[in-house]
C-alpha cells in the first residue's frame, strides 16, 4: 500500500489537471529506477493505462500504480508534497529506505 498525503492529493490532482490528466480516471504511476546518489532513485509520472503487472491502489482519492518491481521497495511508502522554502515538490517517507542522500531523491535498502 502507497498512502497520499493530503498536500500530495491537492498537488496531484492540480498538476494532473494542468497536463490533461483526469485526477478520478487517470493514473500516478510511481516506480523505483537504478541511480542517484544512493543507488536508486524514485519516479513519478501521470499514466491513463495500466500494465498486466501492475499493482494498482487508491489512497485519499488519488489512483496509483505500481509496477511489481517497484512496489518491493515502496511498501508503507507515503508520498507528501513539500511547499517550503528549501524548496518545492513531492517526497517519498519511505520505511524501508536505509540511507537516503541530501535531496531526497535517490535511497538505498
Amino acid at each position: 500500500m502507497i498512502k497520499v498525503s493530503e498536500t500530495a492529493k491537492l498537488k496531484v490532482v492540480s498538476l494532473m489537471a494542468e497536463e490533461g490528466f483526469d485526477a478520478t480516471t487517470d493514473y500516478v504511476r510511481v516506480g523505483v529506477k537504478s541511480g542517484g546518489c544512493s543507488g536508486l532513485s524514485y519516479e513519478l509520472k501521470f499514466d491513463k493505462s495500466v500494465e498486466e503487472t501492475d499493482k494498482i491502489f487508491e489512497d485519499n482519492a488519488v489512483r496509483i500504480i505500481v509496477d511489481k518491481k517497484s512496489f518491493l521497495y515502496l511498501v508503507g511508502t507515503t508520498l507528501e508534497y513539500s511547499g517550503g522554502l528549501n524548496g518545492k515538490g513531492f517526497v517519498f517517507n519511505n520505511p524501508n529506505a536505509q540511507r537516503t542522500c541530501g535531496c531526497g531523491e535517490s535511497f538505498s535498502l
